[in-house]
């Protein structure tokens, strides 16, 4: 399996055991995993798991979990920058598909990559991104 990308759910699910993880989804992470290959943090992913422990949709443990996971040289997970690729890839992610400016972001991420990106949210599901659930 290839690299792939990651949304905020999908890889705090993943490295929670958590069952609200798809059974294909946990297949390919492990299957990249095990290949060697890069899991794709979108950075705005950390700034999101802040937000949603903050208001107290996530308990503190996930951004701790994924903070260990980007600092571990043994773990795949890669974070990857919000950088000029990333924004030109925006046009390829259509705001009338994808209006949330974070999973914009997210999806705009694996564009540039050029990587499937793992997501349960059924708005990019339905756009043009390479999704897999």
């Amino acid at each position: 399996m290839p690299a792939v990308a990651v949304d905020t759910h999908a890889i705090v699910w993943y490295l929670s055991a958590d069952p609200r993880l798809s059974a294909r989804a946990a297949d390919v992470l492990d299957s990249a995993t095990a290949a060697g290959e890069f899991i794709h943090v979108p950075s705005i992913c950390l700034v999101e798991l802040t937000y949603l422990v903050e208001k107290g949709r996530l308990p503190a443990t996930a951004r701790d979990l994924l903070i260990g996971a980007l600092d571990d040289p043994a773990t795949p997970c890669l974070l990857a920058p919000l950088d000029r690729r990333v924004a030109d890839a925006l046009e390829f992610v259509s705001r009338k598909e994808v209006p949330d400016l974070p999973d914009r972001i997210v999806s705009a991420t694996a564009v540039a990559l050029g990587v499937p990106l793992i997501s349960r949210d059924g708005k990019i599901r339905a756009s043009q991104v390479q999704t897999i659930w």
